[in-house]
């Protein structure tokens, strides 16, 4: 049994590989994955933007893994293919029946590519419209340019940091430093996983007037 800090990179490669595999959403077999420090690169292609993603996600939830380098390219075939036409209405429709999707979206799309604009409160209604767009045929990929509005508060960012923490009985939240430039927050510091660093993520990312997040922690 491999702990954190004694997974090798060929170790890391062999359990990203067998989760790839293991996740019933992914179909394609060629992704290739390599491993050199604890950062895995994905390529390769796949037949859906979908698959990509959740290619990046599977990767993430393997232990020893520090980041992911996604390469992977979507390569659409037969009744994925679909004119940009086409998926600008689904993606309408989709961003329309979305709870979480702020109404103003503006969506324009090139070759696949649909870019989503406009204005949001929160991050997550922002992940939510990518989401949303994500799952539909003939995406090829998908650029989030919607912003931010409110003005982020450090103490409150820490705060919620250390809170997040706390829930999972641990108290790495201390150890993490806060810089808040406009609605922007930085963060750096130590922690013990990858988890542990995406967590500290996440909980910056669920502040309010949060609009980007550069998570520099580093892991021990």
């Amino acid at each position: 049994m491999y702990s954190f800090f004694e997974k090798s990179d060929d170790q890391i490669q062999v359990d990203v590989t067998k989760e790839l595999r293991f996740d019933p959403s992914l179909t394609s077999t060629q992704i290739a994955v390599t491993c050199k420090d604890g950062v895995v690169t994905l390529s390769g292609n796949v037949p859906h933007f979908f698959e990509k993603t959740s290619a990046e996600e599977a990767a993430q939830r393997v232990g020893g893994v520090r980041a992911v380098a996604d390469e992977i390219e979507v390569k659409l075939m037969g009744a994925y293919e679909k004119s940009d036409e086409d998926i600008a209405n689904a993606a309408l429709n989709a961003i329309q029946w979305n709870f979480s999707v702020p109404r103003d979206v503006k969506v324009s799309v090139d070759n696949g590519w649909v870019t989503l604009r406009g204005e949001a409160e929160w991050n997550f209604q922002r992940t939510a419209a990518k989401k949303a767009i994500g799952h539909l045929m003939g995406v090829v990929g998908v650029k989030n340019e919607m912003v931010i509005r409110p003005k982020a508060d450090a103490t409150d960012v820490q705060k919620r940091i250390e809170a997040a923490f706390k829930r999972s009985a641990e108290d790495e939240g201390k150890n993490i430093s806060v810089n808040v430039q406009v609605n922007k927050v930085i963060l750096t510091g130590k922690v013990n996983s990858f988890s542990d660093l995406a967590d500290a993520g996440v909980a910056a990312w669920n502040t309010p007037g949060v609009g980007e997040v550069s998570n520099r922690l580093t892991i021990n």
